[in-house]
């Protein structure tokens, strides 16, 4: 009696679990840390891998994230000086006009136009530096301060009032317990399956799809 032979069953492939974000409007790709140790060895290890469009989420600050992260020191303190410098040149320009000039200065109105005042007061001169410093130096802080306040926010994309990272309930406890490392699918090296499988190797708690 022959026997009809029986073809192997073959398994169906497990579903893709990041299939419920369309590839089109994936945002990234997101892994979850218990400990910021293990976040700063998995940030060295994207830096290292070469990606560019990534960013890590903490609770609190962690020392020496932003060189593992491979973070460039910025231009801010640079263009905080020259502010600074803009308003210290402002205070000296603006009393040297309204205590010893004497030449008449277009207000930008028609027909007003605008004189510093000269006077003496107890025989000191008109141009006296000294007696400008107080307010050189209250517009150099004051330049300063609001240029580091207004470029800081500039730079990094603030205020910002939404973020796809919202989207997820892992990420509320980004406030709490957990770190965070998102490689962004604008990022030239970003390929779904690939990223996933390095951030796999990453030993992290999970990994998530982010929605655009």
């Amino acid at each position: 009696m022959s026997q009809v032979p029986v073809m192997p069953t073959t398994q169906a492939p497990p579903p893709d679990e990041f299939e419920t974000v369309p590839s089109g409007k994936i945002y990234g790709l997101m892994a979850e840390f218990d400990t910021p140790g293990a976040l700063m060895i998995a940030a060295e290890r994207v830096r290292d891998a070469g990606y560019r469009w990534w960013d890590c989420h903490t609770p609190f600050a962690v020392h020496g994230l932003d060189k593992a992260m491979g973070i460039k020191p910025t231009i801010l303190p640079i263009l905080v000086f020259v502010c600074g410098l803009a308003g210290a040149t402002m205070g000296t320009v603006l009393q040297w006009f309204t205590n010893s000039s004497s030449f008449d200065l277009w207000s930008g109105l028609p027909g007003i136009m605008v004189r510093g005042y000269e006077f003496f007061i107890s025989g000191k001169p008109a141009s006296s530096f000294p007696t400008w410093i107080p307010v050189i130096f209250e517009l150099t802080i004051l330049f300063a301060a609001l240029s580091a306040v207004g470029l800081m926010l500039l730079f990094n994309g603030l205020p910002r009032l939404y973020h796809p990272c919202f989207k997820s309930k892992n990420f509320a406890r980004a406030t709490d317990d957990r770190f965070f490392l998102v490689i962004e699918a604008r990022d030239p090296k970003f390929v779904r399956s690939k990223a996933e499988a390095f951030l796999g190797s990453l030993d992290p708690l999970s990994i998530e799809a982010l929605e655009d």
